[in-house]
């Protein structure tokens, strides 16, 4: 596993003296920043902060595959996100920071155990970080559902609805303004690529913000246009900044639409609301909500930072139209052919109305109305709720098996020799006149490999079984799997897989073949493909089983 057991940091087995040193001033360090780990009461089931090695993370992204990445505005962001998912198959998100974006280790480890304490339910939380060499990456909870750019921007079936929209900005607010109470108030290039959605559906804001790109990296990769002005002047991030880029979150929930804050304040003082708002809702919204809301991203919007409201202001005002009932709805119903109601909902009551008179016909005590805050966010968003698939089965794995699961080299070495040729029958069908002294020192150059394998003089039975297969006379599967061990064990995993494949060509059907390259591919840090392999090779070994039992 990748994560350590400590409150911030395990020893991720370095290969030389100066790494060794290094990753223990990391631990001294963290633990001192870090303290007893993070609170038990907002935690939630959510990891400790822990530090992850390099090769974890490489096996949990398929080597920082392409296919892996889903930082949305990678082409011009400078660090790319990474999808990824541990051996306890829980999804996790890697960002990785380009070679030297944080020379100074210690600064690194620092900054991100500061954020790992926090533990919000409305953040998509820091659970982890991997300093190893020039690499620096951080770990986060993977949000399964896309972005508030992808579901507002680029929306496919449905648009956002109005009251999701209120429930996006209430929970933002919320977790700026608990950030800046854990003394974190400082959030770099918040925009709709931050907001993210959860598995529920539920808006969270992206823990990533909490660091800049680098030591002295820019705070900002979005358009000038979209910069707080006082950034452009000095260019330094203070709490006032992050509320006006707030407000060009909520001209984007309002307009559906990236407009530039100077456009948005121009419609704004021309009072043009309808025309700012999202034609998409196709005048589904409250005009009373909206214009509290437009006022809200006006006061952000201001260009002297200290006339701009706090995060707390934001949260009241924002929370009591997040969690308002819809007070009022207005629907027809039909009695009779004669009689027609009309049926008006308050918070307290129905009062049937006829239809002609308006004269009230009938009054019923009713409970409140459902509350916004009620609809589950995955309807609103009009997606289905995300449920895990069941994982594979894995078979059930031999003592070879295994041995390759763990990448035991040595077990596996105790198998082959124990297992001698005996996969070998039927390989080679060779006439009387092909038993010639050639054929003889073949054998012979064989045999020296054989005592060499045994003896785990690797190197001498790489070059004994060499001269063996260069002959080309004979075709032994067993040579090349033992061949393939040896070039393991000398740290040769290249050539260990092309033998293993090899031995695969000789004996399509042979499991050995299969677990052999399935430990090289892992050797390779390929690991989602040496779980295919070894899967595979274990499903050989029970059709095997099955025919030797049914023969």
């Amino acid at each position: 596993m990748g994560c350590c057991q400590s409150s911030c940091l395990t020893e991720t087995h370095p290969e030389n003296d100066q790494s060794r040193q290094q990753q223990q001033e990391h631990r001294n360090h963290s633990q001192a920043v870090s303290g007893a780990g993070p609170d038990p009461a907002v935690a939630n089931g959510v990891p400790s902060f822990s530090e992850f090695s390099l090769a974890d993370l490489k096996a949990a992204t398929n080597n920082f595959s392409s296919d892996n990445i889903v930082s949305e505005s990678g082409e011009k962001a400078p660090n790319l996100v990474y999808k990824g998912r541990l051996q306890n198959r829980k999804w996790i998100a890697v960002k990785k920071f380009t070679k030297m974006a944080w020379p100074d280790s210690k600064q690194f480890v620092e900054e991100a155990c500061g954020v790992g304490k926090l533990r919000h339910r409305r953040l998509a939380n820091l659970i982890g970080y991997c300093c190893d060499g020039d690499e620096r990456l951080l770990v986060a909870e993977y949000m399964i559902n896309d972005t508030l750019a992808k579901h507002l921007f680029h929306w496919e079936n449905q648009t956002i609805e109005w009251a999701m929209r209120l429930r996006v900005a209430t929970c933002i607010a919320e977790a700026l303004d608990y950030c800046s109470s854990e003394g974190h108030p400082l959030y770099h290039d918040l925009n709709a690529y931050r907001v993210l959605f959860d598995e529920d559906g539920d808006p969270r804001l992206s823990c990533f913000g909490l660091m800049k790109n680098s030591r002295d990296g820019k705070s900002y990769s979005t358009n000038l246009a979209y910069t707080p002005p006082e950034y452009l002047r000095n260019g330094r991030v203070t709490p006032e900044s992050v509320i006006y880029s707030f407000g060009t979150v909520l001209v984007d929930l309002l307009s559906g639409k990236h407009i530039p804050p100077s456009h948005a304040l121009d419609m704004i003082r021309g009072k043009n609301i309808v025309l700012l708002m999202d034609s998409h809702l196709e005048g589904k919204f409250s005009m009373e909500e909206a214009t509290v809301v437009v006022g809200l991203a006006s006061q952000c919007l201001q260009y002297e930072p200290r006339e701009r409201p706090s995060m707390k202001d934001l949260v009241a005002t924002l929370a009591p139209l997040h969690t308002k009932p819809d007070n009022l709805e207005v629907a027809s119903i039909s009695f009779s052919e004669e009689l027609k109601i009309s049926c008006i909902y308050d918070a307290y009551a129905v009062v049937y109305l006829d239809f002609f008179t308006s004269s009230p016909l009938l009054l019923l005590p009713q409970a409140i109305p459902e509350l916004k805050n009620d609809v589950p966010s995955y309807v609103m968003l009009g997606i289905s709720k995300y449920e895990e698939a069941p994982p594979t089965p894995q078979r059930p794995l031999s003592p070879m098996g295994e041995a390759c699961s763990r990448l035991d080299l040595t077990a596996i070495h105790q198998i082959l020799v124990m297992n001698h040729y005996k996969d070998d029958e039927g390989t080679n069908e060779l006439s009387f006149q092909e038993w010639t002294q050639q054929m003889r020192d073949m054998l012979e150059a064989r045999k020296r490999g054989d005592y060499a394998f045994r003896d785990k003089d690797f190197k001498t039975a790489i070059d004994c079984y060499s001269q063996f297969i260069d002959v080309g006379t004979m075709v032994s599967p067993t040579v090349f799997a033992r061949r393939s061990l040896c070039y393991l064990f000398c740290d040769q995993p290249d050539a260990a897989l092309a033998d293993a494949m090899q031995a695969q060509i000789v004996n399509p059907e042979w499991p050995t073949a299969f677990y052999m390259q399935s430990v090289a591919l892992a050797k390779l840090d390929m690991h989602k493909d040496a779980a295919d392999m070894l899967n595979e090779a274990a499903g050989l070994e029970e059709k095997k089983q099955r025919v030797v039992k049914g023969s």
